[in-house]
């Protein structure tokens, strides 16, 4: 990186300000790391005529460090999924997490809310707050003790930690590589019903009731799931969601011919779930969109479907997939960036999400026009796996900027 304190001046910039709700037309000066209200002596200026400026991405809940396919998205803050080797189970493990990306983008770890995430012992999340955590999460999996979800949600609140779940019951899970649909039916894989993330979305709203918890649940993915999230808000607990690019555009249908660049976690849903996903986007119901991003190689990818791992590259096509809802009309570009960036901030508490002045100097820029074409073997991740490959999209990123830096 160049001179961290160097000015900087994004000219004849259509900004997003997701706050206010609004796109205006001007100049976005950055001063001392910060957004300022007026331009610093001997600034360099970007201009960003034809482009969008908007706050950088707060990608919540990725599952690897991948520094160039996060400035390639737009991304300037990621937070961790603790379902590392080994588990970010431990305060030394969360520091060291947290200085992996700096000074560039910059890692927020989520702490692991058991030892080794396997669901029983509660792991010390007091320090791994200390050391940098900003959340506790169950990461890929479910907790299946009631009781050890009682007392994970009783802590983070007296540590005023949000935890993060993962919605599916375990035990209806187990085993099951696809939800029971016509498709699965037809490919012959082993599935399991949609109604494991309502059930175990249903429990845990229930203990958030009895100990006044934060509780976000990285990913609804169901008609049933959406409406109980509807029903926590109208109760007033402290519920929100989120959702990836994969389970708003894609359905079951795509595991068609055992395409296991299709297999994700949780599965694939059908049509119907999707749809509803939509409307959930749209009606406000879903507070995040996130990448997801978990990058397999080959050797775990091309196996017979049953046998490969689930997961997808998403972070470089996050912005250029989730661009798809304002050019449908579902939501407008504030409100995308709300969901893409404010709201992943203010969840977890860290910095971003802003382009008032005194916010971080947190900024992507990038032509919501410009035609590509995603391609697995083009991309800048660590592992090109994505469902979506061949696709031809719009939306390119021109500048990452971190701190009033400009990246790669």
């Amino acid at each position: 990186m160049t001179n961290p304190l160097a000015p900087l001046s994004i000219a004849n910039a259509r900004i997003v300000d997701p706050e206010a709700g609004r796109v205006t037309e001007g100049t976005l000066h950055i001063v001392n790391r910060h957004i300022a209200a007026v331009p610093g002596a001997g600034a360099t200026t970007i201009d960003a005529r034809g482009a969008v400026v908007a706050p950088g991405i707060v990608d919540l809940g990725v599952f690897a460090i991948d520094l160039p396919a996060f400035t390639a998205g737009g991304i300037t803050r990621a937070a961790l999924m603790p379902d590392q080797s080994p588990p970010l189970d431990d305060s030394a493990l969360v520091q060291r997490a947290a200085a992996a990306g700096k000074p560039d983008v910059w890692i927020h770890p989520i702490a692991a809310a058991t030892r080794g995430l396997l669901g029983a012992d509660l792991a010390e999340m007091g320090l791994m707050s200390r050391a940098g955590a900003c959340a506790v999460a169950t990461g890929r999996g479910w907790i299946a003790d009631s009781g050890v979800m009682l007392r994970l949600l009783a802590y983070a609140r007296a540590l005023d930690l949000v935890v993060i779940a993962h919605a599916e019951d375990g035990g209806l899970t187990r085993g099951a590589v696809a939800t029971e649909s016509e498709m699965a039916t037809r490919l012959g894989l082993s599935a399991a019903s949609a109604a494991a993330e309502a059930i175990a979305v249903a429990r845990d709203i229930a203990l958030v009731r009895q100990t006044g918890a934060k509780l976000h649940f990285r990913q609804i993915t169901t008609a049933a799931g959406f409406d109980l999230i509807r029903a926590a808000k109208r109760e007033g607990l402290s519920v929100t969601c989120g959702i990836t690019p994969g389970h708003l555009f894609l359905s079951d249908v795509a595991i068609g011919a055992f395409r296991t660049f299709a297999r994700l976690s949780p599965p694939l849903r059908e049509e119907n779930d999707r749809r509803a996903a939509l409307k959930a986007v749209a009606d406000g119901t879903i507070d995040v969109i996130c990448s997801g991003h978990d990058p397999q190689g080959p050797e775990a990818k091309r196996l017979p479907y049953a046998d490969a791992a689930p997961g997808m590259a998403g972070a470089e096509t996050l912005l250029a997939l989730s661009l798809g809802l304002v050019r449908d009309g579902i939501i407008d570009l504030p409100r995308l960036f709300a969901l893409l960036s404010t709201n992943p901030a203010r969840l977890l508490g860290v910095p971003g999400g802003r382009v008032s002045a005194g916010e971080e100097g947190d900024i992507v820029v990038f032509d919501p026009d410009a035609p590509w074409r995603i391609d697995t073997d083009r991309m800048a991740a660590r592992e090109g796996n994505t469902p979506f490959d061949g696709l031809p999209v719009q939306g390119k990123v021109r500048h990452t900027i971190k701190g009033g830096q400009p990246l790669g």
